[in-house]
Order: C-alpha cells, then structure tokens, then sequence
C-alpha cells in the first residue's frame, strides 16, 4: 500500500497484527479506551455509549480497577432532590509516568513523534529522506530521531513503539513482501530492526491502516462507522473501515487500490506494471501539472494547495474525478458512509473532493451514491502519525 489508502477498523482499539483476543479481554480492552479518549466516565455512560448490558460493564470495570489501569473518582455532590442511592464515580486512566513513541515512514520522509502515556505529542521531528532504497539507513534515522527527541525532553525510558511502512505487511510473518514497493524491505521484519535499534517493543502496520485509526479516533472519521480512508500522497494505498474494526486480509495485504490499472493509461508504474493508479495519481504528478501552468509559482505554495485559480482547479477536479472512479466500485462493493481523504493531496481541499464526489455519482448505484459523504481528513498529513501515537499508548497501556 502506498500513500493513498483505504482503511477498516474498530472504535475500541487497534489490535496487534498477529494477536487474538477472547471477547471478554476485547470487551475490557474497549471499555479502557473509551475511558482513555474521554475526560472519564461512568457505568452508566459506559453502557449507553456501548449498548452493553450493565453486568458486563461492570465486570469488565472490576477488572481494570484490579489491574491498576484505571482509578475511579467520587462526582460532584447532587443537589438536593436528585434522588437518593450510592453517588455515581467517574472512571479515568491511571495517572502513569512511561511515554510512547510512533514513527511514520513515508516514501521520501521519516516523521517520528514522542508522546505522553495518552498518546499527546510532546515533540516531533521530521526529515526528508528517499525510504524506499534504504531501509536501514530509513531505520537508522527513525532511531537517532527518537533518540534526540527523547534527550531533549528527558525521557529515559520509552514504553512502546509503533511504526507505519508505505507498504504490504505480511500480518503473519511481519515480513515486508512485496518486490517491487520498498524494495530494499523485502524480506525484512521492520519490528524486529527497530527493535535491535531502540531496545524499544515495536509494532508495525501499513501507514494507511495507522492513518485510519487517526481519523477515526482524533479526526474525521470519528463520525462514522463505516469508511474508507484514501491516503493520496507520492503513491496511492488503501484500508477499510468496517463496523469501526480493521479489515486487514488472509495475510495483512488488502488495500492495494494504488496499483488498480486504468484503461487507456502506459504510465510506469514502480510495480512493473504500465497504468496504475498511483503512477497516474501520485501528487508529484499532479503537482507538476500546476506547476506545468504556473511556472512563476512558489514550491511551498504547490506544497500546501495555496495556488488557487480556474486552471488549478481544473487539474484537481480532474485528479478527483479519476480515483473517485476507482473508488465507485469500493463504494458499490462496501456501502460506505463516507470517503475520508487525506495525504498530501488531500490538503488541496474542495476542487479535488468535488471530483471524487462527481465521478461516485456517475459511477456507483444512486442509493449507494445518496448515502455517502465524502470529505477531508482533519489531521491532514498527521493522521498516520496521530494514528500510530494512539496505537502505542493503547498498546502500552495493556
């Protein structure tokens, strides 16, 4: 998967690649990260937001109170003629002092971030580097990053890390697979390098699933429970949120809309193949378009979508209108609520959302068209970042 993706996942919590879990430990693992992502809770709110039945909440409750993972405070005193009975306390996480750290490997940058024990930012760096024919060279950088970032807050000891690769993960293996995408990965296990660089527990997903479980926890997608995720960048890959849990595939490979071939198109694709949808859609592509048209224009200015005028709008309604074809047949196939874009290209905003919603309501069934939305990311850029921040602090937290 590249950097345009389509993700499915699940509001309680991103699982491990590899990790099965019995509903009881699933049921108590959610009801923490509701906790986690709110200002705290009570039962009673933990079942009208679940639809469980208060026993099960209650027994998963016990259960994290016993374990230490979250601490329960007595509510403001009720006023008079409120009623009698025990007084209601919130649930909050336990106060704990470790951080986490997450690092999104794009094809031409590394982006690391360390964070509190909830996931928040308390600093980041970023550079730009070619990742995709260097892995260890990309690896060596993420872990001299960390290491900076972790000197200059002083923080000794991190507690989880969480890594995503613009690319296919065996989910069985944890052996990056694919030839001709990362070709310097092949046959590596990304988890077990930045382990050995780090001393560090890792884990790694595809960036478009991690970007995803960003905007479905801190974003756009967080209104939703079924959605597509579309990470338009330098490639183009995919992850599919369904029931807000993640569909990964038999092996973790699902996703790959980057490489779906267009008639009529002989562009070379970093596949091998001629046609592919990234090689037609990445956003250097489209970017040298407006730049074709405006040659007097600054680079931040393409960079960030500030170039706006008839021309401009015309190549973006375009390049909306060409993956919202692709993506009709996604819709037709999984009846999204909505279509979530992000990536670089999704900081280019209305002309580029205009075409994709053009060419669903060309190409998928009316009903199907009707029912969907589709809008930008709210992290833009972040989201694989945020994604994978909120990955390790639940991970961590277990």
């Amino acid at each position: 998967m590249g950097e345009i993706a389509v993700a499915t996942l699940y509001s309680g919590h991103m699982p491990a690649t590899t990790q099965r879990s019995s509903p009881r430990t699933r049921t108590r693992d959610d009801l923490y990260d509701l906790i986690r992502t709110s200002d705290g809770l009570t039962r009673a709110e933990l079942v009208d937001a679940t639809g469980l039945s208060r026993s099960t909440v209650n027994s998963a409750v016990v259960r994290l109170l016993d374990a230490g993972r979250v601490v329960e405070s007595d509510l403001e005193e009720k006023g008079p003629g409120s009623g009698s009975g025990r007084p209601a306390t919130r649930l909050r996480v336990a106060p704990k002092s470790s951080h986490v750290a997450g690092v999104d490997f794009g094809h031409s940058h590394i982006y690391v971030a360390l964070a509190d024990a909830s996931g928040e930012p308390v600093g980041e760096q970023r550079i730009e580097l070619d990742v995709d024919l260097d892995a260890a060279g990309a690896m060596d950088v993420a872990a001299d990053l960390l290491a900076r970032l972790q000197r200059e807050h002083d923080v000794e000891r991190v507690s989880q890390l969480v890594a995503g690769i613009p690319g296919p993960l065996d989910t069985l293996t944890g052996l990056v697979r694919s030839p001709t995408i990362l070709s310097s990965w092949v046959g590596l296990s990304p988890a077990d390098e930045l382990t050995r660089r780090t001393g560090v527990p890792v884990v790694v997903e595809n960036d478009a699933v991690l970007g995803a479980y960003g905007e479905l926890r801190r974003g756009a997608g967080r209104h939703y429970e079924h959605f597509l995720y579309v990470k338009a960048s330098h490639g183009i890959g995919a992850s599919i949120v369904i029931g807000r849990a993640p569909f990964r595939g038999s092996t973790g490979l699902a996703g790959e809309i980057g490489h779906t071939r267009l008639p009529g198109h002989t562009e070379m694709c970093r596949c091998g193949n001629r046609g592919c949808l990234e090689a037609v859609l990445s956003v250097e592509t489209v970017r040298e378009q407006i730049r074709h048209a405006h040659p007097g224009a600054a680079e931040e200015d393409l960079r960030v979508g500030r170039v706006d005028d008839p021309v401009t709008r015309r190549i973006l309604d375009e390049a909306g209108r060409t993956l919202g074809g692709v993506l009709a047949d996604l819709c037709n196939l999984l009846n999204p609520e909505a279509v979530v874009v992000g990536g670089e290209l999704g900081l280019y905003g209305a002309p580029l959302l205009e075409g994709i919603r053009a060419a669903v309501d060309r190409h998928a069934q009316p009903a199907t068209a009707a029912a969907l939305e589709v809008v930008a990311a709210e992290l833009g850029t972040s989201a694989e970042l945020v994604g994978a921040l909120q990955t390790a602090a639940t991970a961590a937290a277990r």
